[in-house]
């Protein structure tokens, strides 16, 4: 078998990461999408992982942990690459989701927390009905004022927009939608929706729902919609200094949707 030689280092791109969600369930839609992780890494190197929540079916229960993440992921998390979670709703059913929390293997610092990756700063929500919204919502909002970050992307669980089988939230987007705005969010990524859809730039904002990680679900389509399908996926973006490159790639390795993210100069 004969290698796959790497892509030639792209000029200027300043990171590159996926993201993927709703993937839980060891089962093979879930090792399907890790095999295309995999061979999408060696030709596109990438560090990080956004895992936007179900991280383990259908309860949560940590000691899933090897069957559910280790074993699907091993061949990433063997080249180091780091995983960056929030909570799904099926996490918080076991122990309201503290143990996934505590550990290590999902890198987070609290149910909500932000982290920063040269240009770009993360910020991870706890998207669950049963969230310190008011304590999570006055902390986004601090947090977001002082970053100096150039590229602000927000991922949590539950969509915001969405044309799948929960639709949109309007309560969301009422909390959200003018906090992006003012702070110049350019990406919000989620699960939930066992599917795939992007949204066009609503607001400043673009949408991405990745949750067909594992399983996929109908989806349909909104007059904001640029592009959505149930085919299990992930996504991946890259950043440069003026854009976000986003392709959305397949079990079979094609890359079926290609997006771009301009960077709004104030």
């Amino acid at each position: 078998t004969t290698a796959i030689a790497a892509n030639p280092a792209k000029k200027d791109l300043l990171l590159r990461f996926v993201s993927v969600a709703d993937t839980g369930t060891g089962a093979k839609g879930q090792y399907a999408v890790a095999g295309a992780m995999n061979g999408y890494h060696k030709r596109n190197p990438y560090d990080l992982v956004v895992l936007a929540g179900d991280n383990i079916y259908n309860n949560g229960e940590i000691e899933k942990i090897g069957e559910v993440f280790e074993r699907p992921y091993q061949g990433l998390l063997k080249l180091g690459v780091k995983f960056q979670a929030c909570l799904g709703n099926h996490d918080i059913r076991t122990a309201n989701g503290d143990p996934q929390v505590k550990y290590a293997g999902f890198n987070m610092k609290g149910r909500y927390y932000t982290f920063r990756h040269g240009t770009v700063q993360f910020f991870a929500l706890d998207t669950n009905s049963n969230a310190d919204w008011k304590n999570q919502l006055s902390w986004l909002e601090k947090e977001l004022s002082i970053s100096k970050a150039p590229w602000k992307v927000v991922f949590g669980h539950h969509p915001i927009y969405s044309s799948g089988q929960y639709g949109s939230n309007p309560d969301f987007i009422k909390t959200f939608t003018p906090l992006f705005q003012k702070y110049g969010v350019q990406l919000y990524i989620n699960g939930h929706e066992h599917s795939y859809e992007r949204t066009r730039a609503i607001d400043g904002t673009t949408y991405l729902i990745c949750g067909a990680g594992a399983g996929n679900r109908p989806v349909g389509r909104s007059e904001w919609t640029e592009y959505s399908t149930s085919d299990l996926s992930f996504a991946s973006y890259e950043v440069y200094k003026d854009r976000i490159e986003i392709s959305a790639i397949a079990t079979n390795n094609r890359i079926f949707d290609k997006g771009i993210i301009q960077l709004k100069s104030a």
